[in-house]
C-alpha cells in the first residue's frame, strides 16, 4: 500500500526523474567473447547463463571478467564445462520465457537466472513476477532439461548511484518487495533455488554507469554460483 500511495504521490516527479536517466545514463555495451564454448577436465556439466543485461555482462570489458567467465573459471578445474550464455539487455522474465519458447531446444544441467531489474522498472506486481518466473523454470526443467536453477538476487536498487532521489528509493523499495517474494517462493520443491550474495553495492563496485555491476560484483557472483553448483554435482565446493 506504501508503494501504490507513493507511485501516486510521487508519479510525475518519478516519471520526469526516469526520463532524465535514460537519456543521461551512458549506454554501455554488452562485452565482447564467445557466448558459448566448452572448456575443463572432469565430471562434465552443462550450464545456461540466462537473462539481462547484467546476465550479459554488461560492465566487464569481457565475458572473461563477467558473470558466465566467472562461474565457467569457478568450475573448470573440477569439471568439464559446456556453456551457453542466452542474455540481452532489457530483457524481463516474459520476454526471457518467449525467447526460450521460440528456440531450439538443447540439453542442459543448471541454468542461472539474472532477471527482476527489468520487471522492476517495467512496474511488473508481485504476482504476475512469480507467475513469470514459475512458468520459465518449469519451461527450463521440461524443454531444456535442467536440474538445478539458481535464480539470483534482485540487486538492491536503492544503492545504484546512476538513479536520483526520490526514484532510487521507488525502485529500491519495488526491488526489494519482487525479491523478498522471490526468496519466498524458492527453494520451489523442483530444483529452483534462491541465489543470494553478499557485499556491498556501491560506486566502488559498479560499472561507470553507474547501474550495472563491476568486476568485483562479478567475481564474487560467479563464485557464489560456481560454489552452489559444485556442491549440487561434485559433492566438494571450491576453495
Amino acid at each position: 500500500m506504501r508503494l501504490e500511495i507513493a507511485k501516486w504521490t510521487l508519479g510525475p516527479a518519478l516519471l520526469v526523474q526516469g526520463r532524465r536517466v535514460r537519456r543521461e545514463t551512458p549506454v554501455l555495451p554488452e562485452p565482447a567473447g564467445p557466448r558459448e564454448g566448452a572448456t575443463g577436465e572432469g565430471v562434465p556439466i552443462r550450464v545456461l547463463v540466462l537473462g539481462d543485461s547484467a546476465g550479459a555482462g554488461v560492465g566487464a570489458t569481457s565475458q572473461d571478467e563477467a558473470l558466465t567467465g566467472r562461474i565457467v573459471a569457478g568450475l573448470a578445474d573440477r569439471f568439464r564445462v559446456e556453456w551457453w550464455l542466452v542474455a540481452r539487455t532489457g530483457a524481463t522474465t516474459a520476454s526471457t520465457f518467449r525467447h526460450l519458447e521460440r528456440a531450439e531446444a538443447f540439453a542442459t544441467d543448471v541454468v542461472v537466472t539474472s532477471l527482476g531489474v527489468n520487471d522492476v522498472t517495467g512496474n511488473v506486481g508481485v504476482e504476475r513476477f512469480l507467475r513469470q518466473q514459475a512458468a520459465l523454470f518449469a519451461l527450463l526443467r521440461g524443454k531444456f532439461g535442467a536440474r538445478l536453477i539458481l535464480a539470483s538476487r534482485i540487486p538492491p536498487m536503492d544503492r545504484f548511484p546512476a538513479l536520483p532521489q526520490p526514484l532510487r528509493w521507488y525502485l529500491g523499495a519495488r526491488a526489494r518487495e519482487l525479491d523478498r517474494a522471490l526468496q519466498d517462493f524458492l527453494p520451489d520443491g523442483t530444483g529452483a533455488e534462491y541465489l543470494a550474495l553478499e557485499g556491498e553495492l556501491d560506486a566502488a563496485h559498479m560499472a561507470a554507469d553507474g547501474f550495472h555491476p563491476g568486476p568485483a560484483v562479478y567475481e564474487a557472483w560467479g563464485t557464489a554460483a560456481a560454489r552452489r553448483i559444485a556442491l549440487a554435482f561434485g559433492g566438494v565446493v571450491p576453495d
